[in-house]
C-alpha cells in the first residue's frame, strides 16, 4: 500500500541553486557598475568644482 518512493528532484534542486547563484551574481555585479560610476561622478564634479571660479 506505502510502497512507492520519493521522486528523484535533485535536477530540480541543482536548477534552483544554479539560478539562485545567477541572480545573485548579476546582483553583485550590477553593484559594483553603480559603484564605480557613482565614483566617476564624484571624480567629475570635483574636478568641476575646482575648475569654477570663486566669487566674492
Amino acid at each position: 500500500m506505502f510502497l512507492q518512493t520519493t521522486p528523484d528532484t535533485s535536477g530540480y534542486m541543482i536548477a534552483g541553486y544554479v539560478l539562485s547563484f545567477l541572480v545573485i551574481g548579476i546582483y553583485v555585479a550590477s553593484i559594483y557598475i553603480r559603484n564605480r560610476n557613482l565614483k566617476q561622478d564624484l571624480e567629475t564634479l570635483q574636478s568641476l568644482q575646482a575648475e569654477k571660479p570663486k566669487k566674492k
